[in-house]
This record gives C-alpha cells, sequence and structure tokens, in this order.
C-alpha cells in the first residue's frame, strides 16, 4: 500500500460553502468567473452576494434541505451561484449535460427525484419537456427568457436564507451520474466532506495561486471541471474564464486575451495545442501549467505539447466517485515521465491487486489499482448493491483500471479493466448504446465497443445482429437521433452473432481482439 509522499492535509468537518464563502468578501471586487466570449464578470463579492440571495429565494418557494436541484446548463458564471445556493440550504444538486436528449434529461430526473431545474435558453425547450415527464415543478432560466422562470428573480430576492444544520460527512451535496466500471448510468453521491476533502488535497499539488488566471472549458457538470476549477478556484481566490464549449481557435483567443496561466485540459485539447497550426498566431505565453486529467495522457504528446507551449504539461487521476482526484502530478516538483499519473494525493492510500485473486502486488506489477481516502463517494443513490461492488467491506474503492506503481511510488494507467469508453474525456456506456439499438425492429442483438482515436481517444463502435435488412447508415442516424452527440456511434458492423459467456455476458475482449486483427 502507498500513500503521498508529503503529508496529509487537515480537513475541517464543516459544509462546502461556508468553506468557500469564507474569504469571498474579503476579495471583494476581484473577478471569480468571467464569461470568456461576453467579458461579463462576476466578482467574488457579487458570486457571494448572489449565493445567499438565490437561496433565500429558493427557501421562499419551498425549497428544503435534501431537496434536489438540477442544473442543465453549459459552462455560465451564474452556474457557481445556482450550485452554492442549492449547497448552503442543504440540498442537493445533480449535475447534467447540455448536450442530453430530453429522453436522457428525463431518465436522471426522474432517478435523482428533481424538483426544481435550471437551465440557458437554448435548451429550455428540451428542460420544459423533460420537466413535465419527471414531475420537476419549476424550470429556472439564466438570462433573458420569455420561457420558464427567470434566474434573475431569485438573484432579486431580500433577506437571509434560513440557517441549515449539515452532517458533512453524511449529507450529499451533489449527484453526478456515472457508469461506475460497467452498466448503464447511477447517482453518486458525494458529500461536503468529499468535495471539501478533494479540494484541499489538490490544492496542494497543483500549486494553484490567487493571481492564477484558469481556462474553464471543461464542463461544470462533469465533476472533473466541478471541482478542479470550479470549487477549487473559488477556495484559493483564482479566476475563471469560462467557455460553454470547445471550440481551438476561440479557447486560443481566450488564452492570449485573459492572459490565462493554468488550463485544465483533456488529451484531445493537448493534441491540438501539439499539432494544430493555429496555436502559432497566438502568444501563449501566459500559460503557466497545462493540466491533463479524465483520460490517460500519451507521454510523448505531453512532450510535445510543453515543448511548443513552453510550459509544464502533466496529468492526473481520478473518477466521479472520488470527488475526483486521486493522483496528481505535483506542479513544478521534480521532472517525471509525462505518462505517468503521479503518486496519490495527501490523505489516500492505493494499492494494487491481482484482477483474479485481488492478493496485493509489488512495485512495477500490473493490476487493478484500488484507492481509500476522504475523496470516496458515500455510495451509489439508490443502488446498494452497486456501491458493495464498488467499494469492499474495508473501504477499498475498485477503480477497475489496470495499473502499476514504479519503485518511487509513482503510478501508471496501462489498460482499462471497466467496459466504459472515453470519448474526449467523457464516458459512454456501452450498455446504453446496446439498449438503444436493441430496441430497434430490425436488430437481433448487438455489443458495442471502443475504437482508439487519436483526436477523441476512443470512439464507440457496435456489432450488430440483424433480424431483416437494415443499412449500417440508418443505424447510424438512428442511434445519433437518441442519444447526445458525444456518445453516437461512429462505426457499425453487421455480424452473424455475438460471442457471449455461458451466463450470458457479452464478451466484448473477443470484439477488441477482432477489431485489432483486422
Amino acid at each position: 500500500m502507498l500513500r503521498a509522499p508529503g503529508p496529509p492535509v487537515a480537513v475541517p468537518e464543516g459544509a462546502l460553502t461556508p468553506f468557500l464563502l469564507e474569504r469571498a468578501e474579503e476579495r471583494g471586487g476581484k473577478p471569480a468567473l468571467v464569461d470568456g466570449t461576453s467579458g461579463r464578470t462576476l466578482t467574488y463579492q457579487g458570486w457571494a452576494d448572489g449565493v445567499r440571495r438565490v437561496a433565500t429565494g429558493l427557501a421562499a418557494r419551498g425549497f428544503r434541505k435534501g431537496d434536489v436541484f438540477a442544473i442543465y446548463s453549459p459552462n455560465v458564471p451564474e452556474y457557481a451561484i445556482a450550485f452554492h445556493a442549492v449547497s448552503l440550504l442543504g440540498g442537493t444538486n445533480t449535475t447534467i449535460s447540455p448536450l442530453y436528449t430530453v429522453t436522457e434529461l428525463s431518465a436522471q430526473l426522474k432517478d435523482s427525484g428533481a424538483r426544481c431545474l435550471v437551465t440557458v435558453p437554448a435548451c429550455v425547450e428540451k428542460a420544459e419537456q423533460a420537466a413535465r415527464d419527471s414531475g420537476v415543478s419549476e424550470v429556472f432560466v439564466f438570462g433573458e427568457t420569455e420561457r420558464g422562470t427567470p434566474f434573475g428573480s431569485l438573484l432579486a430576492a431580500e433577506g437571509h436564507p434560513p440557517v441549515v444544520l449539515i452532517d458533512p460527512r453524511e449529507d450529499v451535496v451533489v449527484i453526478p451520474y456515472s457508469s461506475g466500471t460497467t452498466g448503464l448510468p447511477k447517482g453518486v453521491m458525494l458529500t461536503h466532506y468529499n468535495l471539501v476533502a478533494n479540494i484541499l488535497q489538490t490544492a496542494g499539488v497543483l500549486g494553484l495561486r490567487e493571481d492564477d488566471v484558469m481556462l474553464g472549458v471543461l464542463p461544470f457538470f462533469h465533476i472533473y471541471g466541478m471541482t478542479v476549477i470550479m470549487n477549487l478556484a473559488l477556495h484559493v481566490g483564482a479566476t475563471v474564464v469560462t467557455m460553454p464549449r470547445f471550440d481551438l481557435e476561440q479557447c486560443l483567443q481566450i488564452l492570449q486575451q485573459y492572459r490565462v496561466t493554468f488550463a485544465n485540459v483533456v488529451p484531445p485539447m493537448v493534441l491540438a495545442f501539439a499539432k494544430s497550426p493555429l496555436v502559432d498566431k497566438y502568444d501563449l505565453s501566459s500559460l503557466r501549467t497545462v493540466f491533463s486529467g479524465a483520460a490517460p495522457l500519451k507521454e510523448n504528446l505531453a512532450e510535445e505539447a510543453s515543448t511548443r507551449l513552453g510550459c509544464h504539461v502533466v496529468q492526473g487521476y481520478g473518477m466521479t466517485e472520488t470527488s475526483p482526484v486521486t493522483h496528481a502530478t505535483l506542479v513544478g516538483g521534480d521532472r517525471i515521465s509525462g505518462a505517468s499519473i503521479g503518486p496519490p494525493v495527501p490523505n489516500t492510500e492505493v494499492k494494487v491487486v491481482d484482477v483474479a485473486s485481488h492478493a496485493e502486488l509489488g512495485s512495477n506489477e500490473e493490476g487493478e489499482i484500488c484507492v481509500r481516502g476522504p475523496q470516496v463517494m458515500r455510495g451509489y443513490f439508490n443502488r446498494p448493491d452497486a456501491t458493495a461492488a464498488m467499494i469492499d467491506e474495508d473501504g477499498w474503492l475498485h477503480t477497475g483500471d489496470i495499473g502499476f506503481a514504479d519503485e518511487h511510488g509513482r503510478f501508471f494507467i496501462v489498460d482499462r479493466l471497466k467496459e466504459l469508453i472515453k470519448y474526449k474525456g467523457m464516458q459512454i456506456a456501452p450498455a446504453e448504446l446496446e439498449a438503444v439499438l436493441l430496441a430497434h425492429p430490425s436488430i437481433a442483438d448487438a455489443a458495442v465497443i471502443p475504437l482508439a482515436d487519436e483526436e477523441a481517444g476512443q470512439v464507440p463502435k457496435a456489432f450488430v445482429v440483424l433480424k431483416s435488412e437494415l443499412a449500417p447508415a440508418e443505424i447510424l442516424e438512428y442511434v445519433a437521433a437518441r442519444v447526445a452527440p458525444y456518445k453516437k456511434l461512429r462505426s457499425v458492423e453487421v455480424t452473424d452473432h455475438i460471442p457471449k459467456s455461458p451466463s450470458g455476458k457479452i464478451l466484448r475482449r473477443v470484439l477488441v481482439e477482432r477489431q485489432r486483427s483486422t
């Protein structure tokens, strides 16, 4: 078993939002979040006032401790107000990709038991339809809108929010959804203590400073953007420049215009920084650190990007179920292999075990990585069976990733035991796509596997057994109309049968090997 090389950090027994509000007033007019495209700025004082006003407005509408509030929005400065107003009241956020279809959105709203929802004008039609389908009582809308309830009406609330007692180790502040190691998306219960712990575990390792300007393009609905960008910045007093989605040229313009110093990214963005001729048109000399996560980063790519940008390019590791960070390369520390995810962050224990026997392995021996620490989730929402399969009786969370630790305690990921497909850092559950395929009357059986892709990391490919004639292009269109754009199939192959175990489990590795041999 290995631990972080440095001393542990002290984690206070307190609620998340009061912890972040402690120094907001003294930071006053310093920009907290800036809309990168418009320049609209939310100061630290404005954020603190907004959180309290919106909490007051929600309480006046009957929103209470334990109620669930859905955020269905791209990154905007008000995201941090909505999230922390709910948190201050002891409510639970559930964060949702704005790319989700009505069906996907409805499923998460129903499963989480969301009472209210906030979105942006571009998504309000989908939001209202899903709200009707799932019993959500009110839809709020950021910005100018003729539909729904303006979020501004909450910001206009007078008075003070009620004082709510929060048990930081038990009360859940957010339920993002993750597929875990397999299967359909499940709600991940993260407590106030989980998030406060991971903010403090990550802060020292990343070396983030109060004078840093951070790139806020990774989505706040995803645990990486939520914790490592939005909440970590609010803790240290940095400024986040938000973008609603990644567009390379727009991103480069923002890096230059706002003199961004710290960019949290995913590997496809590192690839663009390393390869695109557009990069040479912009002054990126302000960049001090590029930190990659959500999917493995190849060593040669990290080095190529670092040389071109003239800054540190390092990576870390984590998952939604661990709030997310469990490993990170110390920014500014001794130079190590760019392929390493680094040592464990403070207060985290890690071991590598044999996949079959679960016996603990030694240095440079490959096995499943298991972690234990204050950032590990309380469990899956209403899924004790899935929780028990993920976290053992001794509190070890089994990540489903294969890796090893070298003799210096630095970890490397080499393979994925779990079935998830990682497209540009986003999770795609094969089982979810298979369910969509099997709903088609002409498809008898289906299996989905990952294909390696230089730009995206992985893309989904389907093998299908047909009942009647159906063109691959028709299958691609059918699935694309029913899932978020990042989940759509990129390839379809018709086959005579899907290989399965005696128990009926799809043998994806057989299909993966078949694909590699073609």
